[in-house]
């Protein structure tokens, strides 16, 4: 989030000064890690939480489709970046994989057909191809079906159009450009505290974790993109719209493939549904990687916790965090949450045994010692105070202060691939007096900007058409809906 922001800015204002700090000694080595997340561009394709039931059995797409419409924006400003020099060869950070929903079950297969047919005829999802046949199953899916007993039925929505994300690499290569421009880049070196000055600037201490020497800056904007270390130093900051706030850790886990011959047999994202309980971010799914030119395969994630906030984080974290605005919303939260304790539970006391059991609903035939146990980077969902408690929300929440002097994201997915729609809201929030004059700008780096895609089909075919070229994703081309 910070290095798409610090592009923006550094394309709409290339005189501004720029400081960038990160506490860890590389970029990207927290959460856009490309091992600690499965790097999927989330774009509802095959995520079945953004597109829930409802009880007369139709389905929900509101959510999808506003997804979907954000990560347009991202393979945008991504598709400018490779053109004016941003970023390098697009096969560096993204690569086309087939997007796909997999149920099992009469039940789940009525509600798969019901959302292809939701989601099917809309511009955005053009190409999603619904599959009930065994042997379609078997051609596309190799892996998944052999040992399935097919007397349960399956059903798949297949898009060719998805993408795997290395998130890492994509965010080394925008501070790289950020570097060559000029922006102060400290690596090891962590925002002790911010404070607000009376003429409304910012006062930020910042230590060198090596030395240990401290030095302070002031700026006349502050932005908070440091992942589950957000909220603590919003709350440093005293500023009023994060009272109230709280922060949910949750660890994950992932199995990944050390067999070739399996990764050999699998090319999709393969996404399931969520077990009764578990958090949206918790949705079993089995994703092909491509990883420094390299397939892999991983399955997960398998859900834990820990009260750390981030995965080099420490273990007061969460009581740190604590304070008299948001003691009610955590309590609420633990109050109205107990089928997520309850699953959080079952998860940290399962056994290898049973992981290898998990995998089997996709794997029917998995073996344990063709996989290896990660530990996957560390998620903090959000708790907003509502009424006089809490709710939890899965999501991605940007925070800014009144007078738009500091902002920071919260939150978990879709996170990185909706990043340039965050950092655009941030500087129409933060920088009122400025955002009028940049939009032809914008505009030049995102075409549809302002614009809802879904309204405006034959503009969503242009950028399409542009971003696929750009991004060498021209296999994954919009094509007429399937049914097999």
């Amino acid at each position: 989030m910070s290095a798409t922001l610090g592009a923006l800015l550094r394309q709409l204002q290339p005189e501004w000064s720029i400081s960038l700090f990160e506490r860890l000694d590389a970029a990207a080595a927290e959460s856009s890690d490309p091992w600690n997340n499965a790097g999927t561009g989330h774009s509802a394709l095959c995520e079945l939480n953004y597109s829930p039931q409802n009880p007369d059995g139709t389905v929900d797409i509101s959510k999808a489709v506003d997804i979907n419409e954000r990560f347009q924006v991202s393979r945008q400003f991504w598709s400018y970046g490779v053109q004016n020099g941003l970023l390098g060869e697009p096969s560096r950070f993204i690569n086309p994989i087939p997007h796909v929903s997999f149920v099992h079950g009469e039940e789940n297969v009525r509600y798969l057909r019901a959302r292809y047919d939701a989601l099917a005829p809309h511009p955005l999802f053009e190409g999603m191809e619904y599959i009930g046949s065994p042997d379609e199953f078997a051609r596309r899916l190799p892996l998944m079906a052999r040992g399935r007993d097919f007397r349960d039925p399956v059903a798949l929505n297949w898009t060719d159009a998805g993408t795997d994300i290395d998130f890492g690499a994509l965010t080394s290569e925008l501070l790289a450009h950020l570097g060559r421009t000029g922006v102060d880049l400290a690596f090891g070196h962590e925002v002790l505290d911010l404070s607000k000055q009376s003429d409304g600037q910012w006062l930020v201490r910042v230590r060198n974790v090596r030395t240990r020497q401290t030095r302070t800056l002031i700026s006349r904007f502050v932005f908070v993109g440091a992942g589950g270390g957000a909220l603590p130093l919003l709350q440093k900051a005293g500023i009023k719209e994060a009272k109230g706030f709280g922060g949910f850790p949750v660890s994950g886990q992932f199995l990944r493939s050390t067999n070739p011959e399996l990764i050999g047999q699998h090319h999709a994202k393969v996404y399931g549904k969520a077990a009764v309980g578990a958090p949206p971010m918790s949705v079993p799914h089995l994703d092909t990687r491509v990883i420094k030119g390299r397939n892999g395969l991983l399955f997960g994630p398998y859900a834990g916790w820990t009260p750390k906030f981030l995965k080099d984080g420490k273990n007061t974290d969460l009581f740190k965090s604590i304070r008299p605005d948001n003691l009610f919303s955590l309590l609420g939260v633990g109050v109205t949450e107990l089928s997520l304790t309850k699953y959080l539970i079952s998860e940290l006391l399962k056994s290898e045994a049973g992981r290898v059991e998990t995998l089997g609903e996709f794997v029917p035939r998995a073996r344990g010692k063709d996989w290896e146990l990660i530990t996957a980077g560390q998620r903090v969902q959000v708790i907003r105070r509502k009424g006089l408690g809490g709710v939890l929300e899965f999501g991605t929440a940007v925070i800014a202060a009144g007078d738009g002097s500091i902002a920071g994201l919260l939150g978990a997915s879709p996170g990185a691939s909706t990043g340039v729609s965050a950092m655009i809201d941030v500087l129409q929030r933060c920088f009122p007096n400025e955002y009028e004059g940049w939009t032809p700008k914008l505009r030049e780096m995102v075409p549809s900007l302002g614009v809802k895609l879904s309204d405006n089909p034959e503009l969503f075919r242009e950028v399409w058409s542009w971003t696929s070229k750009t991004l060498n994703l021209d296999t994954a081309g919009v094509a007429a809906p399937a049914q097999v």
